[in-house]
């Protein structure tokens, strides 16, 4: 084995810039071309709109502007503007920023002073300009580096802030822009910011209800058994129906980032709708039986969010502030109240609820019985049928490896077409299977007819 060194020469110490560009899976997860929608180039779209979010969410600026062309991205808000002291810092002094006061940004998203810098960092050009009270500064970055920087100029500009940038080509080797991937970023934004409007490249987007109108986007054509469910909260908001799919789908949120991979909120709403609905229809339901088919939207606003990662896809956080209620217990107070009158109000949708999941109730205990006994049969069909052809091949001083590497296995349809092949293989290394009947078009069935079908088609009953 090769002697690799280890010595003080070998101890690096890393800038900011330096460290977010060799790793920069850090800061903005994969950098990829930008033909999947969680590449980087889009993060860093997200990383600039996030602070113009926070502005808004703090009750400053109602538009926001942006453009993305092939000389780059330009995002325009009219919020407070950065103060002009700290245009420079903002964007290019890791851990800098105003976000660590919880007066200032009281439930924002980015918390950790890096979001700006490392588009700075990954940009082979970034320009930074802020307004506020008739005057403007302006800064000019390569790669990060600071190239250039104006002195105080007077405005007649509104307050806010300006940002361009063009991504470093030699990381994120010949990307392309997918607008469709950037427009359904925008439409989370509208949707979680009821009453913001966000101008992008000539189209608008601008929702006045919030996750209903995400939900109502989301189902589509797809058929809802009620109408969709929509409850609002201090810092709490939520949409709820169910369909007629299989599984659970829920689109969540932390300070208007979508959490995709969910967390401690979503967990609590999960937990806490079960509850509720129990307690409502004073019924134990079993928890999979509640849920199926529910389709969900939950928005939540924390103070000080921990999330797993800096790409920010899972929440991590415990309570909905440092000094707060447990989200567990905070999101099961909010559920028991507006869900409960909600349904108590509304008695036509519980009605349809409450038959949804006695639907699934039904099904899953069919389900069951159809398993158990496909379950006896195959028992059964293991010990009467003689279904495997095997091989005589014997484990040699090889041992395993030899017999892996050197037999066979033939699987037929059926007992007539492995007949001739049982009598013409080699008996020694070839082994044969035969299958009963031909595989089951499932389209348009149930999951019990299937799994029936299956049950009696695919095994021998002595």
């Amino acid at each position: 084995m090769q002697e690799v060194s280890y010595s003080e020469d070998d101890i690096r110490s890393l800038d900011w810039r330096e460290h977010i560009r060799l790793r920069p899976g850090m800061y903005i997860g994969k950098l990829g071309d930008g033909s999947t929608p969680d590449d980087g180039i889009y993060v860093l779209v997200k990383e600039v709109l996030d602070n113009c979010i926070d502005e808004f969410a703090m009750g400053y600026g109602r538009t926001i502007d942006v453009s993305i062309n092939d000389t780059g991205v330009t995002v325009r808000d009219y919020g407070r503007g950065i103060p002009l002291g700290k245009v420079v810092d903002v964007v290019s002094k890791i851990n800098t920023g105003a976000k660590y006061d919880s007066k200032a940004f009281k439930k924002s998203v980015g918390l950790n002073g890096v979001g700006t810098k490392a588009v700075n960092a990954l940009s082979e050009y970034f320009k930074v300009t802020a307004f506020r009270e008739g005057q403007c500064k302006s800064a000019e970055f390569q790669f990060g580096n600071l190239k250039k920087e104006s002195k105080l100029e007077p405005t007649k500009e509104e307050n806010g802030t300006l940002v361009f940038f063009k991504p470093d080509n030699g990381l994120f080797r010949n990307f392309r822009w997918v607008f469709e991937y950037v427009e359904q970023q925008l439409w989370n934004y509208a949707y979680l910011n009821a009453g913001l409007k966000i101008q992008f490249n000539n189209k608008t987007f601008v929702s006045k209800n919030g996750l209903l109108d995400l939900l109502e986007k989301k189902t589509g054509a797809e058929t809802v058994r009620y109408p969709i469910i929509h409850l609002k909260g201090e810092d709490v908001e939520v949409a709820i129906t169910h369909g007629e799919h299989y599984g659970e789908q829920y689109y969540s949120f932390v300070n208007g980032q979508n959490t995709t991979q969910g967390g401690t909120h979503l967990n609590a709403f999960r937990e806490a709708l079960v509850k509720v609905i129990r307690t409502h229809f004073k019924k134990e339901f079993d928890a999979k039986d509640i849920r199926e088919s529910v389709i969900a939207a939950v928005a939540v606003r924390v103070e000080e969010p921990v999330f797993e990662s800096q790409t920010k896809t899972r929440l991590g956080s415990e309570r909905i502030a440092p000094d707060g209620p447990a989200m567990r217990s905070w999101m099961n107070d909010f559920l028991s109240k507006a869900l409960d009158d909600y349904l108590h109000k509304n008695p036509e949708v519980a009605k349809e609820m409450l038959k949804r999941i006695q639907q699934s109730e039904r099904e899953r205990k069919e389900i069951a019985d159809v398993k158990k006994l496909a379950n006896q049969r195959a028992k059964a069909a293991n010990i009467h049928n003689k279904k495997l052809r095997d091989c005589r091949y014997h484990l040699n001083e090889k041992g395993a490896e030899d017999l892996r590497l050197n037999s066979t296995i033939f699987i037929t349809e059926g007992d007539s077409a492995s007949g001739s092949i049982t009598k013409a293989r080699d008996v020694n290394s070839q082994a044969v299977f035969s299958l009963r009947g031909k595989p089951l078009n499932c389209y348009g069935l149930t999951k019990k007819s299937c799994i029936k079908t299956k049950s009696s088609t695919c095994c021998n009953t002595p």
